[in-house]
C-alpha cells in the first residue's frame, strides 16, 4: 500500500473569526510530499487551506492550485466539502491568488495535486465540521455523540432540532481547535460527493465565451505588446529600426531589451514593440527590421542531431545507467536476438491559448495576472531579474488554457514585467501562435538503440539500452525484471530550449519500451499481453522495486485484458488491437488502441480501452474519465503528425498548417474503467498518456506488418 500524506506535529488549524460574524478555517501545516514524488523547491512550512461560513450560511472553499483543464478548481474543494458535509450545491469556490505563505504548495504539474493535498484537505473539512459539532453541542447543552451533520447543518435526532451551519459559526469560531492529525474522518464507504460525476464548473463559462482566460485580462489604461525575438534560441540584438516603428499608428514605445543572462527561460533579449492595441502593435512588428547575433545554436539542426546520435551510438556511452547480470553472454546464448533503433522528435505543447501575462508596475510594486503553472517560481524570476523584492510582486491566477508543462516556465511573465516598467503603465504581453510554437521549450528528443535477447522459451534474458539526448531513471521497467540487464546513456549539448510535457520523459520512453518489448513478444511466438504479464512475474524483494509494484502493474493488465476482450475475435485484413502499460506519476494504466490502416496509409484509430489504478479513491469521476480520454487524444495527436525540426537553430513549424492537432472527425471513443486498490489515492493528468503511442504503434504493426520505430507516424505508411 502507497504510504498516505502524512500529517505532522507541527500541522495545525487556524481559525478567525470574521467581522460580522462567522468563520474562516485554515490550515497550517508542514511540508507533506507524497511518497515516491519529487519534492520542489518552496518553503517547507506553509499554510494549505481554508473554508470560509459566514452567519448568512454562505460556505466559500478556496481553490488553491491553478486551473489549466485538469480540474483541480474543483477536485481539490470537493475533498473539503465531502469531509465538512455540505452539499457541492451550497458552496461557492475561489481561485486563490498566489500566496503560498497562506495556501502551501500552489502549482500545476506532475499530477501531485491529489497526493499532495487529499489527506490534508479531507483533515480541514473533518475539523471544521467538528467544530461545528461543538458549536451546536454547547448551544444546545448536549453530548456530541448524540448529534450528525448532513447538508451543512447539525442535527439533534432525539429532540428534532436542527441548526444551519451559518447559525453556528459565530460559536464555532469559540470552539477548541482540533489536532488535524487526530481529527476523525468519515468513512469512505459513507462519501456521497466523491467519486460522482460532477460537472465541471465553468463548463458553461468556457462554451458561451465567458472571460475566463489570462488572454481577457482587461485593467484600466492597459497597453498592449508583443515582443520580437531572435529566431535562433539565444541570438541577440545587434541593430533594429526602432525609429521607423516608432511613427507607426498606434505604437507608443519600441525599444530593445538586452535580456539578463543566458537563461533560455528566463529573459531574453529582444526588440518589444507597445502600442494601444494589440493589432497595432502587431501589424508595427512585421515592419521591424532586426539585425541579430545569431550565436552558436545556428550551427545545430535535426539532421545534426541525428548524424551525431548515431555516431555516439557507435562508441561507449558516457555513463552506465545500470548494470545487471552479464549481458553479452546473456546475447550469445539466447535463441533470439532483436535489433532496433528508436526515435522520438521535438514537439511543441501547442496550448490553445498562447503565452500571455498581464504587469502593472507602479511605485516600485508590480501586479501580475498570469496564466502560469508555478507562480511562485514565476514571482522568484521576476524578483530576481528586476531585483523586486517577491513581497511587492502580487500574482492573480487566471484560468489556463491549457498548459501541459508549457506554463511551468515563466519568459512571458518577467517579459511583460520588465515591459510595463520600462513604459510606466500596465501592458498586457500577447504572443503570436508562431511565437509560441517557435519559442516553446520542447519535449526533449530522444534516440534509442536497444538490443534484446529471448530464450528458446520465450523468456527475455538480455536487454540493452543505449539512451542518447533523453535520460531513463535506472528503475525503469523491464530493469530488474530482465536477468541480464544494461541502461547506457550519452548526451548530446545543444541549444535547443526543452522543458515537461505531459508526462514528462514518459511520454517518449514508453513509446520505446512498450514497442520493443512488443517486438520481443512477437519474436517469441507470444501474445503481446500475456507476454508482458510473463514480464512481471518474476518476485522482485519490495525494497528493490523503485515504487514500481508489479501486482498493480499485473492488475491492470488483466482488467484491460477482460474489457476489451483482447484475442476474443480474429480482427479483419488492416486492422489490429495494441497494448501497452505504464507507470508514472504513482499511476498504473494499460490500454488497448483498436486502429486500422486504409490503402492510402491512413491510420484511424477506432477505440480505445483504459484501465488505470490510482489508488482507494477517486475525487471527481467526471473529471478522471476526461483527463484518461483526453490524454488518449493528445497521445494520438502526438503519434500520428506532430514534430518540431531544427534548421540553422531555428523551430521551422509555426503554426497549425505544419503543426497538426487531431481533428474532431478523427477523434475516436475512449472506454475508461478504473482498478480500485487500498493505496492513497494519486494524480490523474499525465499517467494515462504514455501508453497509448505504443499501443497505437502495436496495433499498426498487427494491422499492417509495419513497426513503428520512428515518430511522427504521419506518412511512414503510405
Amino acid at each position: 500500500m502507497t504510504a498516505p500524506v502524512k500529517i505532522h506535529r507541527r500541522s495545525f488549524l487556524q481559525v478567525v473569526a470574521l467581522v460580522g460574524g462567522g468563520i474562516m478555517f485554515s490550515s497550517l501545516v508542514a511540508s507533506a510530499d507524497a511518497e515516491g514524488a519529487e519534492r520542489l523547491e518552496g518553503d517547507p512550512f506553509v499554510p494549505n487551506a481554508f473554508i470560509r461560513i459566514t452567519t448568512d450560511g454562505k460556505i466559500t472553499i478556496i481553490a488553491k492550485n491553478p486551473e489549466e483543464g485538469q480540474g483541480v478548481l474543483q477536485s481539490l474543494p470537493m475533498i473539503i466539502c465531502e469531509e465538512l458535509d455540505a452539499e457541492w450545491s451550497q458552496v461557492t469556490i475561489e481561485q486563490a491568488d498566489s500566496d503560498e505563505s497562506r495556501y502551501g504548495r500552489q502549482f500545476a504539474g506532475g499530477s501531485m495535486s491529489t497526493p499532495m493535498n487529499y489527506d490534508n484537505h479531507r483533515r480541514l473539512g473533518a475539523a471544521a465540521r467538528a467544530m461545528l459539532v461543538a458549536a451546536a453541542a454547547r448551544t444546545w447543552n448536549v453530548p456530541e455523540s448524540e448529534l450528525t451533520t448532513s447538508k451543512a447543518s447539525v442535527s439533534h435526532n432525539p429532540s428534532g432540532r436542527r441548526l444551519g451551519y451559518g447559525a453556528l459559526a459565530t460559536t464555532a469560531a469559540t470552539m477548541p481547535v482540533p489536532d488535524l492529525a487526530k481529527v476523525t474522518l468519515k468513512d469512505p464507504a459513507t462519501f456521497r460527493l466523491l467519486g460522482k460525476r460532477i460537472p465541471g464548473l465553468d463548463n458553461r463559462k468556457i462554451v458561451t465565451g465567458k472571460k475566463l482566460f489570462g488572454i481577457d485580462v482587461v485593467v484600466p489604461g492597459m497597453l498592449h505588446a508583443v515582443f520580437e525575438k531572435c529566431p535562433v534560441f539565444g541570438g541577440k540584438v545587434v541593430s533594429a529600426n526602432l525609429d521607423a516603428v516608432s511613427k507607426l499608428r498606434g505604437v507608443k514605445h519600441v525599444f530593445v531589451v538586452d535580456g539578463v543572462g543566458t537563461a533560455l527561460d528566463g529573459l531574453m533579449p529582444g526588440v518589444a514593440v507597445v502600442a494601444d492595441s494589440w493589432y497595432n502593435a502587431k501589424t508595427a512588428r512585421a515592419q521591424l527590421r532586426v539585425q541579430w547575433d545569431e550565436g552558436a545554436t545556428a550551427q545545430q539542426g535535426s539532421a545534426w542531431f541525428a548524424e551525431r546520435a548515431k555516431e555516439l551510438s557507435q562508441k561507449a556511452a558516457d555513463r552506465i545507467g545500470r548494470k545487471d547480470g552479464d549481458v553479452d553472454a546473456a546475447f550469445a546464448g539466447a535463441a533470439k536476438v532483436v535489433e532496433a533503433a528508436y526515435f522520438y522528435p521535438f514537439i511543441s505543447h501547442a496550448t490553445l491559448e498562447p503565452q500571455n501575462c498581464t504587469a502593472h508596475f507602479k511605485n516600485g510594486k508590480l501586479e501580475i495576472w498570469a496564466p502560469t503553472q508555478m507562480p511562485q517560481p514565476g514571482r522568484d524570476l521576476v524578483s530576481k531579474t528586476m531585483g523586486i523584492a517577491g513581497s511587492d510582486i502580487t500574482i492573480h491566477l487566471t484560468r489556463i488554457g491549457g498548459g501541459f508543462g508549457r506554463r511551468l516556465k515563466n519568459d512571458y511573465m518577467v517579459e511583460a514585467a520588465w515591459i510595463s516598467r520600462v513604459v510606466n503603465a500596465p501592458v498586457k504581453l500577447l504572443w503570436t501562435r508562431e511565437d509560441d510554437m517557435r519559442h516553446d521549450h520542447y519535449r526533449q528528443a530522444g534516440f534509442h538503440y536497444l538490443k534484446g535477447g529471448v530464450d528458446a522459451r520465450g523468456k527475455v534474458v538480455a536487454w540493452r539500452n543505449h539512451v542518447i539526448l533523453e535520460g531513463v531513471r535506472a528503475g525503469e521497467w523491464p530493469a530488474r525484471y530482465v536477468p541480464n540487464y544494461s541502461l547506457e546513456l550519452s548526451s548530446l549539448p545543444h541549444g535547443i530550449p526543452t522543458g515537461a510535457l505531459r508526462a514528462p520523459g514518459s511520454n517518449g520512453i514508453a513509446f520505446v519500451i512498450q514497442s520493443f518489448v512488443d517486438e520481443l513478444a512477437h519474436a517469441a511466438g507470444k501474445d503481446p499481453l500475456q507476454f508482458r504479464l510473463d514480464l512481471l512475474t518474476p518476485a522482485v524483494p519490495a525494497a528493490a522495486q523503485d515504487n514500481f509494484n508489479p501486482d498493480r502493474a499485473r492488475g491492470v493488465l488483466e482488467l484491460v485484458r477482460d474489457k476489451s476482450a483482447w484475442g476474443g475475435k480474429p480482427m479483419p485484413k488492416g486492422r489490429g488491437l495494441g497494448v501497452a502499460f505504464h507507470f508514472s506519476h504513482l499511476g498504473y494504466f494499460a490500454e488497448v488502441v483498436d486502429a486500422s490502416v486504409d490503402a492510402r496509409g491512413v491510420v484511424t484509430v477506432h477505440k480505445v480501452w483504459v484501465a488505470a489504478d490510482v489508488g482507494s479513491q477517486i475525487t471527481n469521476l467526471s473529471g478522471a474519465e476526461n483527463q484518461c480520454q483526453g490524454a488518449c487524444i493528445d497521445g494520438v495527436s502526438a503519434a500520428l503528425g506532430q514534430e518540431i525540426t531544427i534548421d540553422n537553430g531555428r523551430a521551422v513549424q509555426g503554426n497549425f498548417d505544419r503543426y497538426p492537432l487531431l481533428r474532431m472527425s478523427r477523434s475516436f471513443p475512449v472506454e475508461v474503467h478504473f482498478r480500485t486498490t487500498e493505496n492513497s489515492p494519486t494524480g490523474m493528468g499525465e499517467p494515462a498518456l504514455p501508453p497509448v503511442i505504443p499501443a497505437l504503434c502495436n496495433a499498426i504493426f498487427v494491422a499492417t506488418g509495419k513497426r513503428i520505430r520512428s515518430l511522427p507516424i504521419a506518412n511512414q505508411l503510405a
